[in-house]
């Protein structure tokens, strides 16, 4: 496959963290009062603002999201504590693919970028990444496209010629209307097919994505093709 640039997500995607915001999210809600289900939480997966903070809206009227929120990245703190930080499997492996090469990478997520920065760093991978880039720097975040094209922009390349890891229906939405190609890794969710529709593939891990890279046949149900 010829690109130029693979843009990643970073949670659930990269690193293995969505797990943790799937614990936290209900843990948070009920701290309010609320009920959060697991399709609710499913739902928050990249979502941006103005987004997010609607969807409380509209799921429980006039509640401050940016105080639940608050309490949420406590418990997140204390979940990845006990459990720590680890990558997705392949990471390491498709990372050193696009380093040989030269093809540049980016990150394109939802988390403040100094937080992207230090969990990177933590794992050894963060000088694989030419551009940190995240949706607080864009105007709107996940599912519009805004912080797609700001990765694009920062690394000097037009949408198409770069493909796009993600991991979630707000992120392919982001990546798709960026006008990227993108490539759907499942995490907390198996199938995803009105997002998969918008994907050039499905692959089962990062690992397959080398093989999606290279072109070569899969005979393992790795990677699923799909006609978008």
């Amino acid at each position: 496959m010829n690109v130029r640039a693979v843009l990643f997500d970073l949670d659930g995607t990269l690193i293995d963290t969505e797990k943790y915001y799937m614990e936290v999210w209900p843990k948070a809600a009920e701290h309010f009062g609320l009920t959060l289900t697991r399709e609710m939480a499913l739902e928050l997966r990249s979502l941006g603002r103005p987004y997010a903070p609607e969807q409380f809206k509209r799921w429980f009227g006039d509640v401050d999201y940016y105080e639940i929120r608050e309490y949420r990245r406590g418990l997140f703190k204390e979940v990845l504590k006990k459990g720590g930080l680890h990558l997705k499997p392949g990471a390491k492996e498709l990372l050193q693919y696009l380093r040989d090469r030269k093809i540049l990478c980016a990150v394109a997520t939802a988390t403040a970028v100094d937080r992207a920065t230090s969990y990177l760093d933590q794992l050894g991978v963060l000088p694989y990444f030419d551009r940190i880039c995240s949706a607080a720097d864009a105007p709107l975040g996940k599912p519009a496209p805004d912080v797609y094209l700001h990765a694009c922009n920062e690394l000097r390349l037009r949408p198409e010629m770069c493909l796009a890891v993600e991991d979630a229906p707000n992120g392919i939405r982001s990546a798709y209307d960026a006008g990227c190609k993108v490539v759907f890794v499942p995490d907390q969710t198996k199938e995803e097919p009105e997002a998969e529709a918008l994907c050039i593939a499905t692959c089962r891990d990062l690992h397959a994505m080398i093989k999606l890279l290279e072109g070569e046949p899969d005979f393992t149900g790795g990677i699923r093709y799909h006609n978008s």
